[in-house]
Protein backbone atom coordinates (compact mmCIF):
# COMPACT_ATOMS: atom_id res chain seq x y z
CA UNK A 1 0.00 0.00 0.00
CA UNK A 2 2.81 2.53 0.64
CA UNK A 3 4.65 1.76 -2.63
CA UNK A 4 1.37 2.64 -4.15
CA UNK A 5 0.94 5.77 -2.47
CA UNK A 6 4.25 6.84 -2.99
CA UNK A 7 4.03 6.07 -6.66
CA UNK A 8 0.43 7.80 -7.03
CA UNK A 9 2.01 10.87 -5.49
CA UNK A 10 4.41 11.12 -8.16
CA UNK A 11 2.34 10.58 -11.26
CA UNK A 12 -0.46 12.89 -10.19
CA UNK A 13 1.28 15.94 -8.70
CA UNK A 14 3.08 16.25 -12.55
CA UNK A 15 -0.13 17.38 -14.02
CA UNK A 16 -2.03 19.06 -11.68
CA UNK A 17 0.97 21.05 -9.69
CA UNK A 18 0.07 24.65 -10.27
CA UNK A 19 2.71 25.96 -13.08
CA UNK A 20 1.98 22.62 -15.40
CA UNK A 21 -1.58 22.87 -14.79
CA UNK A 22 -1.24 27.11 -16.41
CA UNK A 23 0.43 25.64 -19.04
CA UNK A 24 -1.68 23.28 -20.39
CA UNK A 25 -4.95 25.11 -19.61
CA UNK A 26 -3.08 27.60 -21.94
CA UNK A 27 -2.35 25.07 -25.15
CA UNK A 28 -5.68 23.68 -25.17
CA UNK A 29 -7.18 27.08 -24.94
CA UNK A 30 -4.86 28.40 -27.56
CA UNK A 31 -5.92 25.28 -29.52
CA UNK A 32 -9.32 25.76 -29.62
CA UNK A 33 -8.85 29.84 -30.65
CA UNK A 34 -6.65 28.14 -33.62
CA UNK A 35 -9.50 26.25 -34.21
CA UNK A 36 -12.27 28.74 -34.24
CA UNK A 37 -13.31 27.67 -30.67
CA UNK A 38 -14.95 30.79 -28.76
CA UNK A 39 -14.40 27.92 -25.13
CA UNK A 40 -10.88 28.44 -25.88
CA UNK A 41 -10.80 32.07 -24.16
CA UNK A 42 -11.65 30.74 -20.69
CA UNK A 43 -8.81 27.94 -20.27
CA UNK A 44 -6.77 30.53 -22.52
CA UNK A 45 -7.26 33.30 -20.07
CA UNK A 46 -7.02 30.92 -16.93
CA UNK A 47 -3.35 29.45 -17.88
CA UNK A 48 -2.24 32.89 -18.86
CA UNK A 49 -3.13 34.96 -16.24
CA UNK A 50 -1.85 32.85 -13.51
CA UNK A 51 1.38 33.51 -15.02
CA UNK A 52 0.75 37.26 -15.45
CA UNK A 53 -0.69 37.51 -12.01
CA UNK A 54 2.02 35.77 -10.18
CA UNK A 55 4.30 37.75 -12.19
CA UNK A 56 2.93 41.04 -10.18
CA UNK A 57 1.87 39.89 -6.78
CA UNK A 58 3.67 37.72 -4.41
CA UNK A 59 1.02 34.82 -4.54
CA UNK A 60 3.29 32.54 -2.96
CA UNK A 61 3.23 34.66 0.43
CA UNK A 62 -0.63 33.96 1.39
CA UNK A 63 -0.55 30.16 0.53
CA UNK A 64 3.35 29.98 2.61
CA UNK A 65 2.60 32.00 5.68
CA UNK A 66 0.02 29.84 7.32
CA UNK A 67 1.93 27.16 6.88
CA UNK A 68 5.35 28.53 8.01
CA UNK A 69 3.60 30.63 11.50
CA UNK A 70 1.77 26.60 12.60
CA UNK A 71 4.50 26.21 14.48
CA UNK A 72 6.97 29.14 16.09
CA UNK A 73 10.06 28.69 16.91
CA UNK A 74 10.62 28.08 21.02
CA UNK A 75 11.52 31.28 22.07
CA UNK A 76 14.45 29.57 24.29
CA UNK A 77 16.43 26.98 23.05
CA UNK A 78 16.31 23.82 25.64
CA UNK A 79 19.26 23.37 28.19
CA UNK A 80 19.65 20.07 26.96
CA UNK A 81 19.30 18.07 23.76
CA UNK A 82 19.14 14.31 23.77
CA UNK A 83 19.21 14.04 19.87
CA UNK A 84 18.20 16.11 16.65
CA UNK A 85 16.46 14.56 13.47
CA UNK A 86 16.83 16.18 10.13
CA UNK A 87 14.24 15.57 7.54
CA UNK A 88 15.62 14.72 3.97
CA UNK A 89 15.05 17.37 1.01
CA UNK A 90 17.72 19.80 0.82
CA UNK A 91 20.45 18.07 -0.71
CA UNK A 92 20.60 17.30 -4.60
CA UNK A 93 21.84 13.45 -4.66
CA UNK A 94 21.90 13.33 -8.49
CA UNK A 95 23.88 16.85 -8.41
CA UNK A 96 26.58 15.41 -5.84
CA UNK A 97 27.29 12.17 -7.47
CA UNK A 98 27.87 14.33 -11.18
CA UNK A 99 30.40 16.56 -10.13
CA UNK A 100 32.28 15.28 -6.99
CA UNK A 101 31.07 17.44 -4.07
CA UNK A 102 27.86 17.99 -1.61
CA UNK A 103 25.23 20.18 -3.39
CA UNK A 104 22.69 21.62 -1.51
CA UNK A 105 19.29 23.05 -2.56
CA UNK A 106 16.96 26.21 -1.43
CA UNK A 107 16.65 24.42 2.04
CA UNK A 108 20.50 24.02 2.84
CA UNK A 109 19.61 25.59 6.05
CA UNK A 110 18.62 21.83 6.82
CA UNK A 111 21.78 21.06 7.11
CA UNK A 112 23.50 23.81 8.37
CA UNK A 113 21.44 24.46 11.43
CA UNK A 114 22.17 20.99 13.18
CA UNK A 115 25.75 21.39 13.10
CA UNK A 116 25.47 24.62 14.98
CA UNK A 117 23.03 22.79 17.12
CA UNK A 118 25.69 20.18 17.41
CA UNK A 119 28.29 22.39 18.70
CA UNK A 120 26.23 24.00 21.24
CA UNK A 121 24.96 20.79 22.41
CA UNK A 122 27.94 18.03 22.49
CA UNK A 123 25.47 15.41 24.24
CA UNK A 124 23.02 15.97 21.09
CA UNK A 125 22.56 12.83 18.87
CA UNK A 126 22.32 13.37 15.19
CA UNK A 127 20.09 11.59 12.88
CA UNK A 128 19.52 12.47 9.00
CA UNK A 129 16.32 10.40 7.63
CA UNK A 130 16.38 9.98 3.88
CA UNK A 131 16.75 7.58 1.18
CA UNK A 132 15.89 8.21 -2.29
CA UNK A 133 12.59 10.01 -3.55
CA UNK A 134 13.08 8.92 -7.14
CA UNK A 135 10.69 7.00 -9.26
CA UNK A 136 13.79 5.50 -10.85
CA UNK A 137 16.47 5.30 -7.74
CA UNK A 138 20.57 4.58 -8.91
CA UNK A 139 21.35 3.55 -5.35
CA UNK A 140 22.79 7.05 -4.04
CA UNK A 141 20.82 8.12 -1.43
CA UNK A 142 19.99 11.30 0.42
CA UNK A 143 21.83 10.36 3.26
CA UNK A 144 24.94 9.72 1.53
CA UNK A 145 25.35 13.34 0.79
CA UNK A 146 24.75 14.06 4.84
CA UNK A 147 27.18 11.85 5.56
CA UNK A 148 29.81 13.80 3.44
CA UNK A 149 28.97 16.93 3.87
CA UNK A 150 28.55 17.02 7.89
CA UNK A 151 31.96 14.75 7.99
CA UNK A 152 33.58 17.94 5.97
CA UNK A 153 32.23 20.16 8.40
CA UNK A 154 33.70 18.72 11.47
CA UNK A 155 31.02 16.62 12.98
CA UNK A 156 32.17 13.65 14.63
CA UNK A 157 30.67 10.63 13.13
CA UNK A 158 30.42 8.61 16.31
CA UNK A 159 27.69 11.37 17.12
CA UNK A 160 25.73 10.54 13.52
CA UNK A 161 23.30 7.95 12.86
CA UNK A 162 21.45 7.78 8.69
CA UNK A 163 18.37 6.42 8.13
CA UNK A 164 18.77 5.21 3.98
CA UNK A 165 15.32 4.33 3.30
CA UNK A 166 12.41 6.79 3.38
CA UNK A 167 11.26 7.99 0.77
CA UNK A 168 8.79 10.35 1.77
CA UNK A 169 7.42 11.77 5.45
CA UNK A 170 5.78 9.53 6.50
CA UNK A 171 8.27 7.48 6.43
CA UNK A 172 11.04 9.62 7.09
CA UNK A 173 8.87 9.55 10.43
CA UNK A 174 8.04 5.50 10.81
CA UNK A 175 11.68 4.26 10.16
CA UNK A 176 13.49 6.91 12.22
CA UNK A 177 11.13 6.04 15.28
CA UNK A 178 11.95 2.39 15.00
CA UNK A 179 15.28 2.93 14.22
CA UNK A 180 16.41 5.43 17.19
CA UNK A 181 14.00 3.90 19.61
CA UNK A 182 13.34 7.47 21.81
CA UNK A 183 12.61 6.60 25.89
CA UNK A 184 10.34 8.68 27.51
CA UNK A 185 11.49 12.08 29.25
CA UNK A 186 14.52 12.61 26.18
CA UNK A 187 14.61 16.01 24.70
CA UNK A 188 14.77 15.60 20.67
CA UNK A 189 14.32 18.44 17.68
CA UNK A 190 12.86 18.15 14.51
CA UNK A 191 14.11 20.32 11.59
CA UNK A 192 12.51 21.00 8.11
CA UNK A 193 11.47 23.57 6.59
CA UNK A 194 8.76 25.84 8.15
CA UNK A 195 6.37 25.13 5.46
CA UNK A 196 6.40 21.86 5.93
CA UNK A 197 6.95 21.43 9.58
CA UNK A 198 2.48 21.22 10.41
CA UNK A 199 2.63 17.60 8.25
CA UNK A 200 6.03 16.48 9.47
CA UNK A 201 4.94 16.86 13.45
CA UNK A 202 1.77 15.33 12.57
CA UNK A 203 3.24 12.03 11.08
CA UNK A 204 5.67 12.18 13.79
CA UNK A 205 3.00 12.14 16.64
CA UNK A 206 0.99 9.61 14.50
CA UNK A 207 3.83 7.37 14.52
CA UNK A 208 3.87 7.68 18.28
CA UNK A 209 6.87 9.85 18.51
CA UNK A 210 5.64 12.11 21.51
CA UNK A 211 7.08 15.00 23.09
CA UNK A 212 9.17 16.15 19.71
CA UNK A 213 9.85 19.71 19.51
CA UNK A 214 9.50 21.71 16.42
CA UNK A 215 12.57 23.53 15.04
CA UNK A 216 11.51 25.04 12.05
CA UNK A 217 14.73 26.51 9.31
CA UNK A 218 14.29 27.54 5.66
CA UNK A 219 11.71 30.60 5.69
CA UNK A 220 10.54 31.71 2.89
CA UNK A 221 7.88 34.44 3.86
CA UNK A 222 8.03 38.20 5.14
CA UNK A 223 5.81 40.65 6.03
CA UNK A 224 8.29 43.21 4.51
CA UNK A 225 7.19 45.15 1.76
CA UNK A 226 9.83 44.69 -0.36
CA UNK A 227 8.23 41.40 -1.19
CA UNK A 228 6.57 42.95 -4.18
CA UNK A 229 9.51 44.07 -5.54
CA UNK A 230 11.95 41.70 -5.12
CA UNK A 231 10.45 38.13 -5.86
CA UNK A 232 10.95 36.89 -9.80
CA UNK A 233 8.60 34.88 -11.19
CA UNK A 234 10.34 31.68 -10.58
CA UNK A 235 10.90 32.07 -7.18
CA UNK A 236 7.05 33.26 -6.67
CA UNK A 237 6.38 30.15 -9.11
CA UNK A 238 8.50 27.58 -7.31
CA UNK A 239 7.42 28.81 -3.76
CA UNK A 240 3.74 28.90 -4.73
CA UNK A 241 4.08 25.42 -6.08
CA UNK A 242 5.68 23.97 -2.88
CA UNK A 243 3.09 25.55 -0.62
CA UNK A 244 0.62 24.07 -2.65
CA UNK A 245 1.40 20.71 -2.52
CA UNK A 246 2.32 21.20 1.11
CA UNK A 247 -1.72 22.07 1.48
CA UNK A 248 -2.59 18.71 -0.55
CA UNK A 249 -0.26 16.56 0.85
CA UNK A 250 -1.75 17.82 4.35
CA UNK A 251 -5.32 16.62 3.14
CA UNK A 252 -4.05 13.56 1.71
CA UNK A 253 -2.05 12.69 4.85
CA UNK A 254 -5.18 13.25 6.85
CA UNK A 255 -7.28 11.17 4.63
CA UNK A 256 -4.52 8.36 4.93
CA UNK A 257 -4.86 8.36 8.62
CA UNK A 258 -0.43 9.81 8.20
CA UNK A 259 -1.35 12.83 10.41
CA UNK A 260 -2.80 13.39 13.72
CA UNK A 261 -5.47 16.64 12.44
CA UNK A 262 -5.76 17.95 9.17
CA UNK A 263 -3.46 20.83 9.83
CA UNK A 264 -1.84 20.02 13.34
CA UNK A 265 -0.95 22.89 15.72
CA UNK A 266 1.43 22.88 18.75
Amino acid sequence: MQDVAFFASKLLWWPVRPGTAAILLAIIGLALLWRGRRAGRWPALFGIGFFALLALLPLDQPVLRPLENRFPRPAQEPAHVDGIVVLGGAVEQHLTKAHGIPALNGAAERMTEPVALMRRHPEARLVFTGGSASLAPDGSTEADVARRLWLDLGVPPDRMDFETRSRNTFENAAFTLRMVGPKPGETWLLITSASHMPRSMGVFRRVGWAGIIAWPVNYRTSLDPQVWLDGTLPARLRDFEWGTREWVGLAAYWLMGRTDALFPAP
